[in-house]
């Protein structure tokens, strides 16, 4: 039986763009737009020309993709005529593919917002839409507030959608612009609009204000909606948009979903998935979300010891589908709760063949165990595992020894006459026989302290130049002046690898160079470094 046609619409570079915290440049939107083409993307929104001198840039020049490249804007203002519309006029110049208009769908938006009235507001939608075909764009309306505009006043939302359709959109996107609807709501609404229009004209836009919008994405796909809009990561203003990192998978991994449609996703492509999902993170300078569904690094992560034998012996027993199929890896978490079986999977995900009546294995665990005791987390930090088990089985060469460490923090007048606080670290070291003494300033004392421990390995320098500190966590474990501090630290190197480290003790420096160290002794055995 032929699988129907599902559209992707990826509106990250322009509502992903509204995320508290988010402000994207130039070389990022072009940056995310070829990662999304890559991934096989229907439609890539990439912002609103003439709103900002970025978004005005993108679109400046003809760009081309496989996807539909899409511009936003509002439809002509109340009162203006289409060619006496700056915004409409900079959106039909704009070097793209498609235009993606915005219209309010619900009368009370109408009266209260654009103070305007639902006959402007129907013209407005059908001159905007007859103009930008006539510039031979396809066109999109996103029906703004339609679920509460529907449920408010069916018969407006409705006669938005059908003058946009009549007028020869393309799609007719319904928006639960507010994220309030649920998701039986939305199977209703979308099935009686599909009553109305063809499903294959009409789109979905759902907000995740009551972590919903995944499902009622869902929702609106099994009552007739053919396209989906959403975002890398869910990115969008207040709690986010739809998820297509969520979305996709589900879409080509789901019987109920996979036996009925096809995306321009290939499988080749979705094993690249948690690789774009991180690499937008990365962009964007954010840790990523380690519980992502399908993607996060916990997401076919397992801690208790029965679950890891299982696995062991058959990983759908624990798992939804195989990590792989996105590009992702199983993780068999080693820490306090921890069997056996976790620490054999482990050693052997790592290349350490040890046979499981060894010795070593349980004096391994029971290794783990105290030090989990006082604080340590190995079930967080995989590289600090790792040196711990290959030193207890004799496997980690000795590169060089740190003698002292020094770390200051000064507060001065700078030349301008500006209070400030600089941190400078001093790290004396010895490779081999020759002693080496490295200086670095920092934003802070580990900062200070992790630029001075990298600066100079003498013979392993360029076995640590593409090394990165990428995330630093602290967690204080327990009250008062006895407080004992864990460090987390997370690297990358230019392999594009990611390591986290862990450090404990009741000097935050002190846990800090801990963590620091096992992350370049991980590097230098993860490189083959030579003694």
């Amino acid at each position: 039986m032929a699988r129907e046609r599902l559209y992707l619409f990826d509106t990250t570079l322009r509502d992903g763009a509204q995320t508290n915290g988010v402000d994207f440049t130039l070389a990022d939107k072009l940056t995310i737009a070829r990662m999304l083409d890559d991934l096989g993307i229907d439609y890539v929104e990439a912002g609103y020309p003439g709103a900002n001198p970025t978004d005005t840039n993108f679109f400046a020049v003809r760009r081309p993709m496989r996807a539909t490249l899409t511009a936003f804007g509002m439809t002509r203002r109340p009162g203006r005529s289409a060619s006496n519309d700056p915004g409409l006029v900079a959106l039909l110049d704009a070097q793209a593919d498609a235009i993606c208009f915005v219209a309010k769908s619900w009368d009370y938006h109408v009266r209260v917002a654009l103070e305007t009235t639902e006959e402007e507001t129907l013209a407005s939608i059908r001159d905007s839409v007859r103009a930008a075909k006539a510039k031979g764009r396809e066109v999109l309306l996103d029906c703004e507030h339609f679920f509460d505009g529907y449920k408010a006043k069916p018969d407006f939302a409705l006669a938005c959608a059908q003058a946009a359709y009549d007028e020869g959109a393309r799609w007719v996107v319904l928006c639960d612009t507010n994220g309030g609807t649920l998701p039986h709501e939305v199977e209703r609404i979308v099935g009686e609009v599909c009553e109305k229009l063809p499903g294959d004209h009409i789109g979905i836009h759902a907000h995740n204000d009551t972590e919903q919008a995944v499902a009622n994405t869902f929702a609106a796909v099994r009552s007739g909606a053919r396209q989906i809009q959403g975002t890398l990561n869910g990115l969008g203003e207040r709690c986010g948009n739809a998820n297509l990192v969520s979305i996709i998978p589900t879409l080509k991994l789901k019987s109920e979903y996979a036996d009925k449609f096809e995306t321009g996703v290939s499988d080749e492509a979705l094993g690249r998935l948690a690789r774009v999902s991180h690499a937008v993170d990365e962009l964007l300078n954010r840790a990523a979300n380690r519980h992502a569904p399908y993607v996060g690094e916990s997401a076919f992560a397992t801690k208790a010891g029965i679950h890891a034998s299982a696995i062991m012996k058959e990983p759908a027993t624990y798992e939804h589908i195989a990590p792989e199929r996105v590009g992702n890896r199983r993780k068999l978490l080693v820490s306090d709760q921890a069997g056996r079986s976790n620490v054999l999977a482990e050693l052997e995900r790592i290349g350490l063949a040890v046979d499981k009546d060894d010795p070593r294995v349980i004096r391994l665990l029971d290794e783990v165990k105290e030090r989990e005791a006082i604080g340590y987390a190995y079930e967080a930090a995989d590289a600090s595992f790792e040196l711990l088990a290959r030193r207890l089985l004799g496997k980690v060469p000795h590169y060089f020894d740190v003698e002292k460490f020094d770390v200051n923090v000064e507060q001065r007048n700078n030349a301008k006459g500006e209070r400030i606080t600089v941190s400078q670290a001093v790290v004396k070291i010895k490779v081999g026989g020759q002693e080496l003494i490295s200086v670095a300033e920092g934003i802070g004392p580990v900062n200070a302290l992790d630029l001075a421990l990298r600066k100079d390995l003498g013979e392993y320098q360029s076995y640590i130049k593409g090394l990165e500190l990428t995330d630093y966590r602290v967690r204080i474990l327990n009250g008062g002046t006895q407080a004992v501090t864990r460090v987390l630290i997370e690297s990358a190197d230019e392999t594009g690898d990611r390591w986290t480290t862990v450090g404990v003790s009741a000097n935050i420096i002190d846990a800090s160079f801990q963590a620091l160290m096992d992350s370049i002794v991980y590097k230098l055995v993860k490189s083959g470094a030579p003694v």
